[in-house]
């Protein structure tokens, strides 16, 4: 088995299978906690869901930059 001193700049299947999982689980996360702020009279439970709304999005544009090679810059 080759070591590398450094990870190779590369992207298997298996690995674009699981960003694109990743992606597709924290963008449907994000669609329901936005649509449900719209629903929720409580404010501590919409602060919540904002914060989540958030963290949803950092996740889905962490795995758009790996997909861009952003990740080895």
């Amino acid at each position: 088995m080759k070591e590398y001193k450094e990870v190779p700049n590369i992207l298997t299947g298996k690995d674009l299978d699981y960003l694109t999982d990743l992606f597709n689980w924290n963008f449907n996360s994000y669609k329901v906690a936005v649509n449900s702020c719209d629903y929720t009279r409580d404010n501590d439970l919409r602060k919540i869901m904002e914060k989540s709304t958030k963290i949803f999005c950092e996740s889905m544009n962490d795995v758009i930059s790996i997909l861009e090679g952003g990740l080895n810059e």
